[in-house]
């Protein structure tokens, strides 16, 4: 895939003319943006719409964020002097068409892809990046750094924000704005409000924001005194100062605006935010303001893409790969086989049926009812589904008080963005032995979203907590059976984590099997090395053992199931057989699972008999976006990867300072 010599982009065999985007194909920076007259910028707008259409819809990628905020980012670029004006995008969701506008709209084809563009805002791909977003929330706190290090260091430029696509359910969002009120710093927050965030938005005051937009009692109020001030000749001018200022008053009752004030914010809004030229004039105003200032702003989530704009649930948030461009449904290949179901899915089914049976048992997530699995549940027991938003920490100590009465709580949140209650987990759950239950979706490298999206740390930062169990399945039929033993385990804060996307294909027992906490389960024996795999890593060491086997190298294969407790049990016999061990697991080698055997094994009189490779996540070095099965196969987790890091220990002369990280 590439730009060929005549202006055309080859995109998964398709051809993508850049002379079918007339001005788009002048605009290389926001510069040339800028050189255009303000009534081509509605045609500009279509172009990057389109062209954002014609590209994703062939590789994939974020979309419906993207498309609501087309004008709003081509206003932004045209009136700001970016890039010494700064431009700080919540949410790298809203980033693709200020993507296309600084630069990159000949690399878009690679995004998400491995070494192609970054799926989020990254400082180190574009000097337009000013942070990188890739968790919500994040923009008005670092929007207002930047301000402060602007008159630090007795600098001139402008500071926006751009916030929206739900990142104002959480907490942060507003801890920002209070601080923001209190340092009166000259900077523009924009609240991009779609109504939504990747599902309909569980936000209070975006309903108050619909419900006043709809009402329109402002509005109402005043074409009415219009129409009567109209027949009273030269006293109506008067009259309609008067109703003016009454206006103004009942817009400070029942508009927003009053409580953005109250945080020290000068407000203005709404308005229509598929009004570019409109915008640039509000963007332009915003600017000869001191202090703080929010503009609100309604767009509609996935504009101009008449698929997503009939997706109420969703607006097409992203799509997955090819995607035909008339229905907005995926392109499969006519040979493809049924995959087996998805992790998410086989969760969410499963924690359907434990609350069927269990009244005690309920669900909470944190604004990805779909991305978790549990629609479902929300259709069958709506009255025990949870949405806190883009809230986690709320989410945690929320479970805890239910907790606190006799409520087993299951907390869906994605293992990255469980990082974000951490202090309440230890806090709020374990300090107190609340049996609270997370599920962590998205375990492991996650793939195309890259490193802010990579479930990379979840062993090492839960098993550090005191009293906390880790338990990782080896495939989908073992997660029902993680799950249902976390419902009933009952003495503590409980933790299973688990793998984006499906399945290995097993089959699936009607009934789910408690299983003893602790408790590894021996896959296949061996004589020659041993090796401790923990979750979605332990098919493929047993399909590592294969290979090894090919070379009549004989590998004991354990599932380890839990990274706390260990089962020390197994540990021990393993280490009087084997003088070779390699632990492996889907997570940094830091502090994990094999950290974990490492400590127990330095603890017992055998540990200068036995070497132990460590093997998992690099500790020092993120890792990047592509498919994961490209990542773990250079990072040596796939079969052949493990087979020969098993070579090397075992071509090794024993001895006990073996530990590689």
């Amino acid at each position: 895939m590439g730009l060929s010599t005549n202006g055309t982009i080859n995109v998964n065999g398709q051809s993508i003319n850049l002379n079918d985007y007339p001005l788009l194909k002048r605009i290389d920076l926001p510069e040339d943006l800028r050189k255009l007259y303000r009534n081509q910028l509605r045609q500009v707008s279509r172009e990057v719409r389109q062209f954002m259409i014609d590209v994703i819809c062939q590789v994939g990628g974020h979309f419906g964020a993207g498309l609501g905020v087309v004008e709003l980012t081509v206003a932004a670029h045209y009136a700001f002097n970016t890039p010494r004006d700064k431009l700080i995008f919540d949410t790298g969701h809203q980033g693709y068409p200020h993507k296309i506008l600084t630069g990159r709209k000949e690399l878009l084809h690679t995004i998400r892809q491995k070494d192609g563009l970054s799926p989020f805002l990254k400082r180190g791909e574009s000097e337009y990046d000013v942070f990188g977003a890739g968790h919500a929330t994040t923009s008005i706190s670092s929007a207002l750094g930047v301000a402060a290090a602007r008159d630090l260091n007795s600098d001139n430029y402008h500071v926006a924000a751009i916030i929206g696509d739900g990142a104002m359910t959480g907490g942060m969002a507003y801890e920002a704005m209070n601080n923001c009120g209190l340092q009166g710093r000259r900077i523009i927050v924009v609240l991009n409000d779609n109504r939504m965030s990747i599902a309909p938005n569980e936000w209070a005051f975006s309903n108050y924001f619909t419900r006043i937009a709809q009402k329109s009692v402002v509005q109402k109020m005043r074409e009415s005194i219009w129409d009567i001030s109209g027949e009273f000749g030269a006293w109506g001018d008067r009259f309609r100062k008067v109703a003016g200022r009454i206006e103004d008053g009942v817009r400070a009752v029942l508009t927003p605006g009053m409580m953005f004030e109250a945080l020290g914010f000068k407000y203005f809004g709404p308005i229509n935010g598929h009004n570019v030229t409109k915008l640039v004039d509000l963007f332009n105003f915003a600017k000869t303001i001191d202090g703080p200032v929010l503009l609100h702003v309604m767009t509609q989530k996935g504009k101009g893409f008449a698929p997503a704009e009939a997706d109420e649930k969703q607006r097409l948030h992203a799509l997955g790969g090819p995607t035909d461009k008339i229905t907005g449904k995926a392109i499969k290949s006519p040979n493809a086989k049924p995959k087996p179901p998805k992790y998410q899915d086989v969760f969410g089914q499963a924690a359907v049926e434990i609350a069927v049976k269990n009244p005690k048992v309920v669900v909470i997530t944190a604004a990805m009812p779909d991305g978790t699995g549990l629609n479902p549940f929300k259709a069958k027991l709506p009255d025990r589904f949870f949405d806190v938003g883009i809230a986690e920490e709320h989410a945690v100590t929320f479970a805890a008080g239910l907790a606190t009465e006799g409520i087993i709580p299951i907390v869906a949140i994605y293992s990255t963005f469980l990082q974000r209650g951490f202090d309440q987990i230890v806090h709020d759950c374990a300090i107190q032995n609340l049996p609270v239950v997370f599920a962590l979706d998205r375990a492991g490298l996650a793939g195309a979203d890259g490193p802010t999206h990579h479930g990379a740390l979840d062993l090492s930062y839960l098993r550090i907590i005191q009293d906390m169990v880790v338990m990782a399945p080896k495939n989908e039929a073992e997660l029902r059976d993680m799950l249902y033993t976390a419902t009933n385990y009952g003495k503590g804060p409980i933790a299973l984590r688990y793998p984006r996307g499906v399945g290995v294909g097993v089959e699936m027992p009607l009934e789910m099997t408690e299983i003893e906490i602790g408790k590894s389960e021996t896959m296949r024996t061996g004589e020659d090395v041993a090796i401790l795999a923990i979750g979605d890593m332990v098919w493929h060491a047993m399909e590592g053992a294969d290979l090894l086997a090919e070379e009549e190298l004989s590998a004991e294969v354990v599932n380890a199931r839990f990274a706390k407790p260990l089962d020390t049990e197994m540990i021990d016999s393993i280490c009087e057989r084997f003088n070779k061990v390699v632990t492996v697991e889907n997570n940094v080698v830091a502090g994990g699972f094999g950290s974990g055997v490492l400590e127990y094994i330095s603890t017992q009189p055998y540990a200068h008999t036995v070497d132990v490779l460590v093997h998992g996540l690099p500790a020092d070095d993120f890792v990047g976006h592509g498919q994961a099965e490209e990542l773990l196969g250079e990072l040596d987790l796939m079969p052949d990867g493990i087979a020969r890091v098993v070579r090397g220990l075992i071509g090794l002369p024993a001895r006990s300072d073996l530990i590689s990280f």
